[in-house]
């Protein structure tokens, strides 16, 4: 039996202005990046917009 490897989750981030929450900047990252950067936003009191990034489509 053969294990499929599973992509892994990605998520974008999006750095929201403080004056009208437009966003100012956005990076995609692995699950693992985003506990880090939530904590580093929170220590500043940066505000974030997060969501899962859509996967590129497959080829047939």
């Amino acid at each position: 039996m053969t294990r499929r490897r599973e992509k892994p989750v990605r998520f974008e981030i999006m750095r929201l202005d403080d004056v009208d929450g437009t966003a100012v900047d956005s990076t995609v990252v692995d699950a693992d990046t985003v506990s880090r950067i939530v904590q580093q936003a929170a220590a500043s009191g940066q505000r974030l917009y997060i969501r899962p990034a859509e996967s590129p489509a497959t080829a047939s």
